[in-house]
């Protein structure tokens, strides 16, 4: 039997769960650390399918996984991304990252970030990670504190093990709700979508309130 036909023999033998797994894993590790570091992709709903598909999976341990690799994955995008920004807040010029952070943190929701800061120190971290769209005001309000890496990394972890916990729970529901996991992987993405798309629209409303008792 010639060797080629022996690997095909071991590809066909691999039961397909476990090679959605060895994809699935690496897969939502680098689209987290992607999303982290440039806030366009919605990890939430990338960490809300990834528990879908493993609460319908018959492996025991695919749920912690899931935790586990979202969470670092989030924790180590996260520290690059201040670790940039740090760069940038001591050269001269800044950096092509930390006028990225700038552009996405408004000043209105920048103080507000500063504030809270004030207030509550690293722990406004974990709402941060919670809150859609909230992240990098608290973020960019870190650096222009000048808070050391180390004290960020303290309040930054425990923030990226609540966010991927939620996140996971939402892809639970939905995993529960529908028999079929593709079901549950659409009701988890709508629902995550929905749940970022809230506070812009809240923002909206509230400055036609603004502007509308203003003019009156």
């Amino acid at each position: 039997m010639s060797p080629g036909v022996r690997l095909w023999e071991l590809a066909a033998a691999v039961p397909p769960e476990s090679t959605q797994q060895a994809v699935g894993y690496p897969s939502l590790f680098v689209l987290v650390v992607v999303g982290a570091l440039v806030p366009v992709v919605p990890t939430g709903a990338v960490v809300s399918s990834a528990a879908v598909v493993a609460f319908h999976s018959t492996a025991p341990l695919s749920l912690l996984f899931v935790f586990l690799v979202a969470s670092f994955a989030a924790f180590l995008g996260d520290v690059c991304l201040y670790c940039l920004g740090q760069r940038g807040m001591r050269s001269r010029n800044g950096s092509r990252w930390l006028t990225a952070l700038r552009d996405r943190a408004p000043e209105e929701r920048l103080a507000q970030a500063q504030a809270k800061l004030d207030d509550h120190g690293v722990t406004v971290l974990v709402l941060s990670r919670l809150v859609p769209a909230g992240r990098i005001p608290v973020m960019l309000a870190c650096l222009l504190a000048k808070m050391p890496l180390r004290r960020f990394i303290r309040g930054n972890a425990p923030a990226c093990l609540a966010w991927a916990a939620t996140y996971q729970v939402i892809g639970i529901l939905g995993g529960s709700l529908f028999p079929e996991p593709w079901q549950g992987v659409v009701a988890a993405v709508a629902l995550t979508l929905l749940i970022g798309a809230v506070p812009s629209v809240w923002r909206r409303v509230r400055g036609r309130r603004t502007s509308g008792s203003q003019s009156a």
